[in-house]
């Protein structure tokens, strides 16, 4: 595991003068944004909306890996302010359209030093001065405009604008990623166009960018072999200390959608308000928990709720219109069309924190993904701008939407999302050879050459999805196909070793078996996504019995856990396997398939286990500064763990409609729910030393079956621990 860089010393957030009882209520002054901008969070301190379309921020890098974001922390140069950003994930892609003001002679390729103390974010802002530049650069946005402000500290003002620009995986693609563009002055004070773009998914991007103050003078400048779009330098009758704003709006669908956008979100030049809207609408969403704690503890879990709040993101315009899968222009029915999803991970803790904390935007996230699969044939995998990407395995589009149905959230057709799930589960598609897998009941690797394992796993957890969906809507013929194989994940469980294990087409085992090896599939071939066989054998969300008695008992499945969390590895990795961190023994909490499995213990009766172990992994893998989270953040897939296990519970079977009883982390949580009911968690006598759980209450009647449910908690209540220094065994 590689080595942290560690950070002492926190960029402050901007907080507004308040009284004190406005701080009393304040969430947003607890957030920091460059928490995870370290290491390998993959995070970005720039500005954002809830679930908005635009996250204009800083760019210190532009390809590489730990460049996913366009940011690092540990950088001390800055290449310029771009308009839009993934939050937390293994690949690059938008970085649109860069920004860099000056003042006086700028240096070669416009790029300037700048202080870490002159760094400010918060939700909805950021800001920081540019030392050779000689500007002050602050920004924040709306839904679909990005706002920029630039204080020019010496005569000479000038902007350069480089629309080839983009967050790209290697030198050689950021040339080549732009496939055309379309660059048009319309006046002095406005430019509008539109960018064909090929990086993670190919997309249409569609701009109008106005400022406030006439251009003076343009210049083109050359661009490098393979560039298709142009870089300017614009000029200004501006001297020192004279200001120049700039608005960027975006649309997939045309410049009419961003001149639109920009029209009904930011039609005038009051940044001010501007930033105050943004941060008044995260307060908004932040405060629908409140917590007790210390401010380190507020710090994290306020980011958390933020980092799992940038996304999925509302691609349509202000008119509902948005392009689709298939490259067509579609008109929305309920106004929105949500896209950057990263299902693989968030379907575990994200969406179903999602259908407690914002439940007005499930309905409209599970009909994006049903309007999705009807254009493209089957439910998104990785959708990022309305496209697929194919990104990991599984069909996770399914427990999600089979989540919703479940809980019967309103305006969704479950006959029709139920068809959806039936196709993307039976007719082949990319990744998805169904005939492979219902010949055999597995994916034999000598005909599945790469995830063979994996794939089956996470198959059988969607297959279970469907059955649970079939089952309430009365298709018993349907509910025992899928029920029946739910249980392939049995055919890869190897009695000998007790692990999951490839196996090919005549039933033989694959040997030799390194059990410890690390492989990236995708890179480099084998049988696991982004792991190995130990990480994997767990990856049964569904039937935590069927697993236990194949291992023989609940004290070998013990036995097996505590191997787990306590075997050390020297195998050397194969491929990529940078995503394989926060290694405890064998398990992995830097990467998805682990999050569940601490869980595991509380199911079968040793509570203390899981108890001791979400007290370990909060100590290491979350804290409150920028190499804080121990892996790509996943679009809040790991802040939704955070968040979830901070108040004592997680969706370990997250369409179950139960959440596990783990340990409470902090001392209150209180959730303001939707239709005014408030759900009240309390940890009496929580301490560094009382992690363990001796006792707890639902409305003052004892659980002893360690688990709630979401029915439960949307009822409103009280939820009671009583916590000690000693194991309850």
């Amino acid at each position: 595991m590689k080595k942290r860089l560690i950070f002492l010393l926190l960029p402050l957030t901007v907080v507004c003068c308040l009284t004190n009882k406005q701080k009393e209520k304040n969430c947003t002054r607890y957030v920091n944004p460059f928490i995870g901008t370290a290491y390998t969070g993959h995070t970005f301190p720039g500005a954002t909306y809830p679930f908005g379309f635009m996250q204009p921020g800083p760019q210190t890098g532009r390809y590489d890996w730990q460049y996913c974001s366009g940011y690092y922390y540990s950088d001390s140069i800055m290449q310029g302010f771009s308009q839009n950003r993934l939050n937390g994930t293994g690949c690059p892609d938008l970085g649109d359209i860069l920004l860099m003001p000056f003042s006086g002679t700028p240096l070669d390729g416009f790029k300037s030093s700048f202080s870490k103390k002159t760094e400010k974010a918060s939700p909805g802002y950021y800001a920081v001065s540019l030392a050779d530049n000689s500007v002050s650069v602050e920004l924040t946005c709306t839904p679909h405009v990005a706002i920029h402000r630039y204080k020019f500290e010496k005569d000479g003002a000038g902007l350069y604008i480089d629309f080839q620009n983009g967050i790209t995986g290697s030198k050689d693609e950021q040339h080549t990623s732009v496939l055309d563009a379309k660059i048009n002055f319309v006046d002095n004070m406005t430019i509008t166009g539109e960018l064909k773009i090929k990086r993670w998914v190919e997309r249409q991007l569609f701009f109008v960018i106005k400022f406030d103050k006439a251009i003076t003078d343009k210049k083109i400048i050359p661009g490098d072999k393979g560039d298709k779009a142009p870089q300017y330098v614009l000029s200004y009758s501006l001297g020192k200390s004279d200001e120049l704003n700039v608005k960027i709006a975006f649309s997939t669908v045309s410049v009419d959608g961003a001149m639109l956008n920009m029209a009904k979100e930011a039609d005038n030049w009051d940044f001010a308000k501007a930033k105050s809207d943004a941060e008044v609408n995260w307060e908004k969403y932040l405060s629908r928990i409140t917590i007790e704690g210390s401010d380190d503890e507020k710090t994290s879990f306020y980011t958390s709720m933020y980092h799992m709040m940038i996304q999925p993101n509302n691609i349509a315009d202000v008119d509902g219109q948005y392009r689709g899968v298939d490259n067509q222009v579609r008109k929305s029915p309920f106004g929105a069309y949500y896209s950057t999803l990263s299902l693989w991970d968030t379907f575990r803790a994200a969406h179903p924190l999602y259908t407690i904390i914002t439940p007005e935007y499930v309905g409209d996230m599970v009909n994006s993904m049903l309007m999705h699969s009807k254009t493209q044939g089957f439910l998104p995998i990785w959708a990022l701008w309305g496209k697929e990407n194919y990104c990991m395995i599984g069909n996770h589009a399914v427990p999600v939407i089979v989540d919703a149905c479940m809980k019967d959230f309103k305006g969704i057709d479950q006959e029709k999302a139920f068809q959806q799930i039936k196709n993307s589960l039976t007719k082949n598609h990319y990744n998805s050879e169904w005939d492979i897998y219902n010949k055999y009941g597995y994916f034999p690797f000598d005909l599945i050459k790469v995830e063979s394992v994996s794939k089956a796993l996470e198959f059988s957890f969607d297959d279970y999805c469907a059955a649970q969906l079939a089952k309430k809507l009365n298709k018993m013929e349907d509910y025992k196909f899928f029920i029946d194989r739910s249980n392939c994940y049995k055919n890869l469980f190897d009695p000998q070793t007790k692990l999951m294990r490839g196996k090919d087409s005549n039933g033989n085992w694959r040997t030799p078996f390194d059990k410890l090896a690390l492989s990236h599939a995708s890179s480099i071939g084998g049988d696991y996504t982004e792991g190995n066989a130990w990480q994997y054998t767990w990856q049964v969300q569904h039937d935590v019995n069927g697993l236990v008695e194949l291992m023989g008992g609940k004290e070998a499945f013990a036995t097996k856990l505590d191997s787990l969390f306590s075997i050390e590895s020297k195998a050397e990795g194969k491929g990529f396997t940078s995503d394989v961190t926060g290694l405890i023994g064998q398990y992995a909490h830097g990467n998805e398939p682990c999050h569940h499995v601490a869980y595991f213990y509380s199911q079968i009766g040793k509570n203390w286990r899981t108890e001791e172990l979400v007290r370990q992994i909060f100590d290491n893998f979350y804290l409150p500064r920028p190499d804080g989270l121990c892996g790509n953040d996943d679009c809040g897939q790991m802040s939704a763990w955070y968040i979830f296990s901070s108040m004592g519970f997680y969706p370990a079977n997250p369409v179950s409609g139960e959440y596990v009883i783990g340990a409470p982390q902090i001392p209150k949580a209180t959730i303001h729910l939707h239709d005014g009911k408030i759900f009240t968690i309390t940890a009496n006598n929580l301490s560094k030393q009382n992690k363990y759980v001796q006792s707890v209450k639902l409305n003052n009647k004892e659980i002893t079956d360690s688990k709630i449910t979401h029915s439960q908690i949307s009822q409103g209540g009280t939820l009671v621990f009583e916590m000690s220094e000693k194991a309850k065994k």
